[in-house]
């Protein structure tokens, strides 16, 4: 992308677009790979910590690791011009990982408030 900003010929146009377009859905496509990436070794990171039941952690595990559908898909899109089923189903993914964990740790929240 340096080489395409700084010196490539048409250098100009390049970044006139950089906006919109192409280069747009790039770096959507980079941010939220990044930001995905991290909430992965986040929620890896807190199953391991936390003691969450097996299921849920298998569950909450490969559904945050299915939301990496997501910026494959942006970059499928612009690349290849499929429809954005993948850009949809990553983000379903991610969302529910993100809900159910936080169902699971509010409710391990509560149990240790409350013991019995």
């Amino acid at each position: 992308m340096i080489y395409l900003r700084d010196f490539a010929p048409g250098k100009e146009q390049w970044i006139a677009d950089y906006g919109v377009g192409k280069h747009f859905e790039a770096r959507l496509a980079h941010v939220h790979g990044n930001l995905f990436a991290l909430l992965n070794i986040v929620i890896g990171y807190l199953l391991l910590k936390l003691s969450v039941g097996t299921v849920s952690a298998k569950w909450i595990s490969w559904l945050a690791l299915t939301g990496m559908l997501m910026p494959l898909g942006i970059l499928s899109e612009f690349l290849f011009g499929l429809p954005p089923v993948l850009v949809l189903l990553g983000g379903v993914c991610m969302v529910a990982s993100v809900a159910w964990f936080g169902i699971v740790v509010t409710k391990l929240r509560l149990s240790e408030d409350n013991p019995k």
